[in-house]
């Protein structure tokens, strides 16, 4: 009966889903997660020491998964998957990391759930709103805190480094191993401040630590960093970890951007008290092989591209570190955008598809997520507080759009140069279908779905008499530029009620776009990436 247990974390409204009876269609949902195993020749770069460190990072990795599921679904929910006798629907909900499917807006799957709550499960389930405006806590709105019940039925808020203090006694005991191994100077600090940071949850000082390394060669995302998941205040963060290997030819090519950020700023389309910031020029454009996920970035939708840390203070400061994923990107690329530009992209137009316009654009897609405005023009306090949930599909959108703003102006500048404007766009809009997939209520997913609602509003693109989409330029620029004007200026005024109910009815799939996204499912195209990874994949 432990499928009776796992209702207990699922939602106030016990109305079960009807399982998914036919085994065909729970096979196919697995098998739409492109298989890819991880590895990279950039390993044979690595030291001996630094080749040692990877198990050990492996570790901690695994234990930040461990956590993160106690954190979506509830770690006795997990244990109740082996007694599944279906066993597709168990491969589904580990890829899932629990019973509702992230890329089709969290539908339940396994039986014995309804609706996921929208504090996944960070919250008691049956918390009100009037009850939890009437806790009072020091660590109530921590972004490192769950809130649960006491003996008494009253709401407590508990520290992370108090949650999960078993877990964390293993990643401490391990971080000890990690710092005697790391040989770069830069990596060794980070690990000492980023081991503190997991026994006080005060992340500051590690942020500005991992700032400020350089020239290590292995780096190591790990801890709570995105709130993607706290769908109820957009607070909350979730658990994850990635083990990366610079690339340092591909990093070079880089680098010459990051002091080019202020002038950029000042060309955003927008008023300029939208743009009266000066980001920080301390912030690294660096290219790697991912190795290793886990957590949070590890769940359905797999990350190409990381823009850390989130803190303002850290931003206002140096700006941030944008990290791109080269060997992630390559395998969406070759496993879904292309026979999706096959399929819906203009005969005429197929050959703008190239897979470094797509490395350009989510790379300053990145980029922009340092630019425009921190803090509201109206209040001054930061935009991610002002807008709370609606904060995360907003920046996304933001990123998504300046960061095609930012590619045009740099193939104009000359400064690149082995893609076009027209690449660039036709691109741009392939890599729309992709990530409208995943679903109207991941932030990537709402972001993609407003700009590409736009887009078609304005004519930025039409169909075809073959049912195929063709970008008009002048259009699409126009379109480019009235977009992230509204963006910029949606953040800088910080109205949360404005933001959510553009949202509701522009961040929708229309009937056309569905039928669009049937054909794709038709053709067998997949949704994402499931990695085969760890030390055999790696040669180690």
């Amino acid at each position: 009966m432990a499928l009776a247990m796992m209702a207990t974390v699922g939602c106030k409204n016990k109305t079960a889903q009807e399982p998914v009876n036919e085994v065909s269609e729970l096979q196919a949902k697995v098998e739409s997660y492109a298989e890819y195993t991880l590895a990279s020749d950039l390993i044979n770069n690595l030291s001996e020491k630094e080749k040692q460190l990877i198990p050990v990072f492996i570790q901690i990795a695994d234990i930040m998964d461990e956590i993160y599921w106690e954190e979506n679904f509830g770690l006795e929910n997990k244990k109740a998957l082996d007694t599944l006798s279906d066993p597709w629907m168990k491969q589904f909900a580990m890829i899932q990391y629990g019973a509702w499917d992230k890329l089709d807006s969290e539908k339940p799957f396994l039986p014995g759930f309804g609706e996921k709550p929208k504090g996944a499960n960070f919250y008691p389930v049956d918390m009100t709103q009037e009850e939890y405006d009437a806790f009072q806590d020091p660590w109530k709105d921590s972004q490192y805190s769950i809130i649960r019940r006491d003996e008494n039925g009253a709401l407590k808020a508990i520290p992370y480094h108090e949650a999960f203090a078993t877990q964390l006694a293993k990643v401490d005991s391990l971080m000890g191993v990690a710092i005697d191994l790391a040989e770069d100077a830069g990596l060794k600090r980070y690990l000492t401040e980023r081991r503190k940071a997991f026994q006080t949850d005060d992340y500051l000082a590690s942020d500005f630590a991992w700032m400020d390394m350089k020239s290590s060669k292995l780096d190591f995302v790990v801890g709570p960093i995105e709130n993607y998941d706290d769908a109820l205040y957009g607070r909350k963060t979730s658990h994850e970890s990635f083990i990366l290997l610079k690339d340092e030819e591909w990093s070079n090519r880089l680098s010459k951007f990051t002091a080019m950020l202020p002038m950029l700023q000042k060309e955003l389309p927008c008023d300029p008290k939208y743009k009266q910031e000066v980001p920080g020029t301390k912030s690294d454009l660096n290219v790697y092989d991912v190795i290793y996920y886990a957590g949070d970035c590890n769940a359905a939708s797999k990350t190409i591209a990381i823009n850390l840390p989130n803190d303002e203070r850290v931003h206002l400061k140096y700006g941030t570190r944008r990290l791109q994923l080269k060997n992630a990107m390559q395998a969406k690329y070759e496993k879904i955008m292309v026979p999706i530009a096959n399929l819906l992209i203009s005969d005429e137009q197929l050959d703008n598809v190239k897979f470094d316009a797509f490395f350009s654009n989510v790379c300053y897609h990145e980029v922009a997520h340092g630019l425009g405005i921190k803090k509201t023009v109206t209040s001054g306090i930061p935009c991610r507080e002002a807008l709370g949930a609606q904060y995360s599909a907003w920046e996304e959108a933001k990123a998504d759009i300046c960061g095609l703003f930012l590619t045009e102006q740099l193939i104009n500048r000359g400064e690149i140069t082995d893609i076009t404007v027209e690449d660039a766009y036709v691109t741009f809009v392939a890599g729309i279908f992709r990530s409208v997939r995943f679903g109207a209520t991941e932030a990537h997913g709402i972001a993609n779905m407003m700009c590409f609602n736009y887009f078609m509003d304005k004519g930025a693109f039409s169909r075809n008499d073959q049912g195929k989409y063709v970008v008009d330029m002048t259009k699409a620029h126009e379109a480019m530029e009235g977009w992230a004007a509204l963006i910029l200026q949606m953040e800088g005024d910080g109205d949360m009620a404005a933001a959510a109910n553009y949202a509701k009815e522009h961040g929708n799939v229309r009937e056309q776009l569905q039928k669009d996204l049937n054909a794709i499912t038709a053709a067998n195209i997949p949704l994402d990436i499931r990695y085969n990874q760890g030390l055999k994949a790696l040669g180690l």
